[in-house]
């Protein structure tokens, strides 16, 4: 099965083997946007696999 590579690129593994990315939804449009709600969007996301082992593809192994 093919890594799907744009998703890849939108994620990096720390050192510990944590998983993170950026919240979705900060691009464009946020005037309307409240400022803590802005806030919380730059912050990172950890993103939880329910089998890390499935993305054991981004550490390079």
């Amino acid at each position: 099965m093919k890594t799907n590579k744009s998703f890849s690129k939108r994620l990096r593994v720390t050192r510990t083997g944590k998983i993170i990315g950026r919240k979705a939804g900060q691009n464009h449009f946020n005037s309307k946007e409240s400022r803590r709600s802005q806030q919380a969007k730059k912050r990172t996301l950890n993103v939880n696999f329910k089998n890390k082992a499935k993305a054991r593809f981004l550490n390079g192994a």
